[in-house]
């Protein structure tokens, strides 16, 4: 049994090791770290995995990682400030401490939908400027080793 266990984990760690595909992963992880689906990025990393199966699953689920929770207020602030543009006027009040003085959990959806469709604009940028680095990266890393 222990046998098959480490033969799967030697499977995943050498499969789609290309740089495009090392670097795919980190951005689908990216991607789906930015989202505000928070307790669900587990059962993302997993789906994606399947849906892409080019992708490296190891790095899918490290590119996650990018939102920790010192970073987490910075990504949800963007997220919700990207959302006030493409959705103008005054219905969504800027994130300051007023804000969350007066929060009600009744206005939780109008502010999760600027939120939302915020964060999945900035998750598509975030997960093109991953790849983009992430594969030359790699590139050179492993240029260099040659």
């Amino acid at each position: 049994m222990w046998q098959k266990i480490k033969d799967f984990f030697h499977k995943l760690l050498i499969s789609n090791n290309e740089p495009e595909s090392i670097a795919l992963g980190l951005g689908i992880g990216a991607f789906i770290c930015v989202l505000p689906l928070y307790g669900f990025h587990t059962l993302l990393v997993v789906l994606f995995a399947l849906m892409i199966p080019k992708a490296n699953k190891i790095a899918i689920f490290l590119g996650t990682n990018l939102s920790l929770p010192p970073t987490l207020p910075f990504i949800t602030w963007a997220g919700y400030e990207i959302g006030r543009i493409i959705f103008p006027g005054n219905a969504y009040p800027p994130l300051d401490l007023e804000f969350f003085r007066h929060f009600d959990w009744k206005r939780f959806g109008d502010f999760y939908y600027p939120l939302f469709f915020g964060s999945v604009i900035l998750g598509l940028l975030c997960g093109m400027v991953t790849y983009v680095l992430a594969v030359n990266i790699i590139r050179w890393k492993r240029y260099r080793k040659h």
